[in-house]
């Protein structure tokens, strides 16, 4: 990691917190713990944060709350959310905040620093931002949303686009699936899985006249674009 990030976290339970505070500082963090909302937007008011981290069920200020009071002051920090909620409506509620993502608990920690190092390639550049990826001899653009291949061109849809994309950000790396359905589909249940199942398949239609390319299925864990 070539700087170190700062990271506030709001979290209640002193075991967890600490659990995490340790994780995201043995990976590099510089991670701040505050147990209530108001600590935590006290600790944001003076110092500068690249990620935010609220629990949403908390003592004195809840993290939904907490959220909305530093959009008001800063419209860009990313905010992920950490709560035993899992009801549609409190993930919309997160979404509308501002919310960048929300994990429901329990998680793995593997997942939520998967999840952060996403949110800080979007943010702060790098893979994510990259507009134009080479696929053996195809050129994905991300922006027309299209597969060129000299004077051939393949319009994808939204969702393949999106897919193809987040595949290419992790080129070579497993693309876990439960975070592909929440980045793309918001909700990772079975019919959205099945879905992503089906634009899989289609992806690889496109590419299959190129066998540098090549989308492989990492049982039980999700997808990796091999280049």
């Amino acid at each position: 990691m070539e700087k170190e990030y700062k990271i506030l976290l709001t979290e209640d339970d002193e075991n967890l917190g600490m659990l995490l505070r340790e994780y995201l500082e043995a990976k590099g963090y510089e991670t701040d713990l505050l147990p209530d909302g108001e600590q935590g937007y006290e600790a944001f008011m003076n110092k500068k944060y690249d990620v935010c981290i609220f629990d949403v069920m908390m003592p004195k200020k809840d993290g939904f709350t907490l959220a909305k009071e530093i959009r008001m002051v800063n419209t860009d920090v990313p905010i992920i959310f950490l709560t035993a909620k899992s009801m549609k409506e409190d993930i919309f509620q997160g979404f509308k905040i501002g919310a960048d993502d929300y994990l429901t608990k329990p998680f793995s920690m593997e997942e939520l620093l998967f999840r952060i190092e996403a949110i800080l390639r979007r943010t702060k550049g790098g893979l994510a931002n990259q507009e134009v990826f080479q696929l053996g001899k195809y050129k994905f653009d991300t922006q027309k949303q299209q597969l060129i291949e000299g004077d051939k061109i393949v319009k994808l849809t939204t969702k393949e686009s999106e897919l193809l994309k987040l595949l290419c950000n992790n080129a070579n790396k497993v693309l876990e699936r439960n975070f592909a359905l929440k980045t793309i589909w918001v909700d990772d249940n079975y019919f959205n899985a099945r879905s992503m199942d089906v634009y899989i398949t289609k992806l690889r239609k496109h590419l299959k006249d190129e066998p540098a390319v090549e989308i492989i299925n990492v049982h039980g864990k999700g997808y990796k674009l091999v280049l």
